[in-house]
């Protein structure tokens, strides 16, 4: 008997050991799961032996290139193995990552928007990485080595390293980069070793003359102008096949001294191609009164020749245009018939509202047969069409570039997998919000599809739905212009502002859930087809003065990558909000919007994120964490967001408790339509006597109750 004693809690303390060895290892929740979603984006490698795409633990299993330091991972190097696939979308997650070397790989598609901030070293060379540098290096700024050599990246060097004085090596050879140096490498103050060589660059090397440079290799491009002579002087310096001008470089101009620490400027060359050595005042005074002479003698016979020519062609033009006169004039009744037609099919779109989930159909866009067709020219010179009408507005890059102040970093109000959103403010006073796409993060059919999506989102129509006001496809670009709403997002305002979410009441709470469920089901089941988020979450949902709720990017799922697993990855933005099955496969529905719009739920009972590494282990995922307590009342109360000071009722929190248990199910088939969420919300917001009646308001939607009664619920 005492040796089965003994032998128990021999047992029991081996076992104790073992769990207290899972409790211990306990990489950072947010490491983790970035790693799991680079693991599922480079296709699973069996190379990389130890990684999983669920669950695991990176610093305590000794995952093959990780080295962590506590919880946190601190280095990752998986180079020269050979693995394939894209770096995934999660890798700015890693916050404590110092070393990310991911070189001599087979890894294509471009660098993510978003990497590791606190970088110092970031090695991508010899992959198939394409796009362009992205525009979050600015803000890696203790980056001391930067090398993607031998890729595919194109596109002029993002001008990202005005804070970089850290930075001493940094090596782009062997690319396709285009463009003069950018002007943020005059701040490189500790750079030592510069590898441009082996791309298209153009424009002078001036800029790099200040910087201490031992290494600089520019061989292979279109650099022109002189060779600076203090970049001769370099230990180690390459410059062959560019098109540098022959002989020294000119003196600064007499009674002219040159700026500290400048190169000197380039002076007028003779026809020869050699510099001309400074002459004295009095023969330059002659010298320039004979040439002055000569050139205009030649300017008068030019200009009379252009004359002449200009007048024939003038005469022709005018010919011309009598004779199409009546032709055009014939045409112009049938073009404007079509679009006085065109105008009242939108108008009479808008004027639509949903009295009741039966009457979905009404609220369907204009048949495409019918729509004008809208045309562009492709990046390959073909011309391409929309099949369907554009009801937005088509905005020049020259209007958007004067609102936006060129673009500029302090308009930056977002930014995306596809691209930065600036704050627009026009001559008007009319405030707006332009996403710039980065053409990178198209592929070529995407591009030649913009404007149908486009189309798309333009007939896109909800009060709680941002809207599509215009959009631009001059000169290359794709931007769009979309409805600003300046309160902020519900992320924010529950999670960054303490004031912020003071304010928001357990009924503005209600009104926010009823509203964005409102625009889900009439993405899901009003527009035909259906259309599907795939990035619902609540840094998506602006608020505007009134607390009122307005879904953003909806339709920008038109806009992905092409295959369906880059699609879910890419679009979703937060892995806390992710449904269970696009974890495991990549598939993203109607029903997987349902799940996520329960996790945003949840935010606003707790007042928690979905993914917290500040919290304990058990409590770090909200989904797992509130799921089981969801239907346990005394529990329940717990949960509240404590800056509500207990001011709800008790009956809304129960009933708001069990739609939320509905939506995040883990099973798809089981969560309900959006249809039904919105009833459940508005039987709640009735019996908690929510609702405000707000006489003819055409953007709202009318409910029947049990009792037949219409009840207006917008807010």
């Amino acid at each position: 008997m005492e040796k089965i004693y003994i032998f128990s809690s021999f047992y029991i303390f081996i076992l104790f050991s073992v769990s207290l060895g899972f409790v211990q290892a306990n990489t950072d929740a947010n490491d983790a799961q970035a790693l799991q979603v680079l693991y599922g984006a480079l296709n699973s490698p069996s190379q990389l032996t130890g990684w999983k795409t669920g669950g695991g633990d990176p610093c305590g299993e000794s995952w093959k290139g990780v080295k962590c330091d506590g919880s946190a991972v601190v280095s990752l190097d998986i180079s020269g193995l050979g693995v394939g696939g894209t770096m995934g979308y999660l890798l700015s997650n890693l916050a404590s990552l110092k070393t990310l070397d991911m070189s001599n790989n087979n890894i294509h598609d471009p660098i993510p928007f978003s990497m590791p901030p606190n970088l110092t070293s970031l090695n991508l060379a010899h992959n198939n990485l394409s796009g362009s540098l992205p525009y979050s290096i600015v803000n890696m700024v203790s980056l001391s080595y930067l090398n993607v050599s031998r890729n595919s990246l194109s596109q002029p060097i993002a001008d990202v390293f005005a804070n970089h004085t850290a930075l001493a090596t940094l090596d782009l050879s062997y690319n396709n980069f285009t463009g003069d140096i950018p002007a943020s490498f005059s701040a490189l103050s500790n750079l030592s070793t510069l590898e441009v060589q082996n791309n298209q660059l153009t424009g002078s090397l001036d800029i790099l003359v200040p910087l201490p440079l031992d290494n600089l290799n520019v061989a292979n491009n279109h650099f022109t102008g002189w060779v600076p002579q203090e970049l001769k002087s370099l230990p180690n310096f390459i410059y062959n096949g560019n098109s540098f001008d022959n002989g020294p470089a000119p003196p600064p101009p007499p009674y002219t001294p040159p700026p500290p620490g400048t190169p000197s400027k380039r002076r007028h060359r003779s026809s020869g191609g050699t510099s001309q050595s400074p002459e004295n005042p009095d023969s330059r005074a002659s010298h320039g009164k004979k040439k002055s002479s000569h050139v205009g003698t030649v300017i008068g016979v030019v200009l009379g020749v252009v004359f002449l020519l200009l007048f024939g062609i003038l005469l022709a033009l005018l010919f011309c245009k009598r004779k199409r006169r009546k032709k055009d004039d014939g045409g112009r009744m049938s073009v404007q018939g079509a679009s006085n037609g065109s105008e009242k099919v939108n108008t009479e779109m808008q004027e639509q509202r949903v009295t009741s989930t039966a009457a979905v159909v009404d609220l369907k866009p204009p048949p495409t047969e019918n729509s004008v067709v809208e045309k562009m020219h492709g990046k390959n010179g073909s011309l391409r069409r929309a099949k369907s009408a554009i009801t937005a507005t088509s905005y020049t890059v020259a209007s958007l570039q004067l609102a936006t102040n060129s673009f500029s970093q302090e308009n930056i109000i977002g930014e995306g997998s596809l691209g930065r959103v600036y704050r627009a403010e026009f001559s008007n006073g009319k405030v707006l919000a332009v996403k710039k796409i980065d053409n990178s993060a198209l592929s070529l059919q995407e591009e030649d599809n913009f404007l149908e999506a486009v189309s798309n989102m333009s007939r896109i129509r909800h009060p709680n739905i941002v809207s599509l006001v215009g959009y631009c496809t001059e000169h290359g670009q794709r931007l769009l212009v979309n409805e600003y709403i300046g309160s902020g997002s519900l992320h924010d305002m529950l999670h960054f502002s303490d004031d912020g979410s003071k304010r928001l009441t357990w009924n503005a709470r209600v009104r926010v859930s009823l509203g964005t469920a409102r625009a889900l089901e009439y993405l899901h089941e009003v527009c035909l087809p259906s259309v599907v988020h795939r990035n619902f979450k609540s840094a998506n949902i602006l608020l505007d003065e009134e607390f009122n709720p307005h879904l953003s990017d909806c339709g920008l799922a038109a806009l992905n990558p092409n295959t369906e697993r880059q699609v879910s990855t890419q679009m979703v933005g937060s892995f806390g909000y992710s449904a269970p099955e696009f974890a495991l496969s990549g598939i993203y529905t109607t029903k997987s919007d349902v799940y996520s719009f329960g996790v945003v739920m949840l935010e606003l009972l707790t007042g928690r994120k979905p993914l917290d590494s500040s919290r304990p282990r058990s409590e770090q995922s909200l989904v797992r964490w509130a799921t089981p307590q969801l239907h346990d009342i005394d529990a329940l109360a717990k949960m509240v967001d404590t800056t509500l000071n207990g001011m709800y009722p008790a009956k809304s929190l129960s009933r708001f408790a069990d739609i939320i248990a509905l939506c995040v199910q883990p099973e798809p088939e089981f969560r309900p339509p959006m249809s039904e969420v919105v009833q459940a919300l508005v039987r709640l917001v009735q019996r908690a006597g929510v609702a405000k009646r707000r006489s003819s308001d055409e953007s709202g939607f009318g409910f029947r109750t049990p009792d037949h009664e219409a009840i207006d619920m917008s807010f």
